[in-house]
């Protein structure tokens, strides 16, 4: 038998996955992603845990296709990250220095292309020939899917739909990129929370907001459901934000289908019928066709997509 790792590495935990180049999940799991000290740790941490699983199912390296892994941050084709600022790393060549630690041939990605890379194969974007993901999470992050390939970009940032502009006024919000009136900062779970934050303080209507013990994107859309009128305006507000960044984006790629992921996704058929017609509204006409879908994967979406990713070394000379 023939396997792959999949690794998915996040600003927490770092997900793991192992598998039969069939496409069987034969184990996963997680480790803590330690970014203390420039995230030095992080990849023996990996390498450490690959060994392991190898030994735990009894396989050899020379079985073994590759590592996927997708990072928080841009990566070039050729495996260079260019920061990961949520991982306290700066520049360096990732296929080299994972493949020196496990002696295993490595293809890293964006984690939200790899993501996408996930759902395109095995998740709500099966069938599709090309797919546009849109993870709603901490960030407001893209990638694009064409036959099966990630539009990685010359830079390792194609389909960063999170930090198009999409407020150009003075008082725009200044994003962490550096840059000021991103999508991030109106639309991303982390954005909700803040924007209804400051909203109770600015309204002084009554609102089930103000009984809950932590307002979020999650509490928002609970009191929407329950006719909040607060909430509802706050929601409003996202869905036109998210349909304006979904509408640009499909200017530039024409996806088949649009999947939405990531944590504001639990919201389900909720967030799809907020933001297909703002789409529609915002949209370029000959993109009418496009279609919506919800992701399937939810946080294995990375690990899956990492496999995927594996793949690929072996067509690779």
């Amino acid at each position: 038998m023939r396997y792959a790792f999949g690794v998915d590495v996040g600003g927490t935990t770092v997900k793991l996955g192992f598998f039969s180049t069939e496409g069987k999940l034969l184990d996963k799991w997680e480790i803590p992603s330690r970014i203390e000290n420039g995230g030095a740790a992080i990849l023996p941490d990996i390498a450490e845990a690959i060994g392991d699983c190898l030994a735990r199912h009894g396989a050899r390296k020379s079985e073994v296709v590759g590592i996927g892994i997708g990072v928080p941050g841009p990566v070039d084709d050729d495996g260079s990250v260019n920061r990961c600022v949520n991982l306290n790393w700066g520049v360096f060549n990732l296929h080299e220095a994972l493949g020196a630690l496990t002696g295993l041939r490595v293809k890293a990605g964006n984690d939200a292309n790899v993501a996408a890379l996930g759902e395109y194969y095995d998740g709500g974007g099966r069938g599709a020939r090309s797919m546009l993901m849109v993870t709603l999470g901490t960030g407001v992050g893209g990638g694009f899917v064409w036959n099966g390939k990630i539009l990685n970009g010359a830079h390792g940032v194609g389909c960063e739909i999170g930090h198009l502009t999409v407020d150009r006024s003075p008082d725009a919000l200044a994003c962490t990129c550096g840059k000021r009136g991103c999508a991030e900062q109106y639309a991303s779970a982390r954005a909700i929370g803040r924007i209804a934050q400051k909203k109770l303080q600015s309204d002084d209507r009554p609102s089930l907001l103000r009984q809950q013990a932590e307002v979020s994107s999650r509490t928002v859309f609970a009191c929407a459901a329950q006719g909040d009128a607060l909430a509802g305006e706050i929601l409003d507000e996202l869905y036109d934000v998210l349909g304006l960044t979904i509408a640009m984006g499909c200017c530039m790629v024409d996806p088949e289908l649009v999947v939405l992921g990531g944590g504001m996704s639990n919201a389900g058929k909720t967030l799809l019928a907020g933001v297909e017609p703002r789409f529609q509204h915002h949209m370029f006409h000959a993109c009418k066709g496009t279609r919506f879908a919800l992701a399937e994967l939810g946080n294995d979406a990375g690990v899956w997509g990492c496999f995927r990713l594996a793949l690929g070394l072996e067509a690779e000379p």
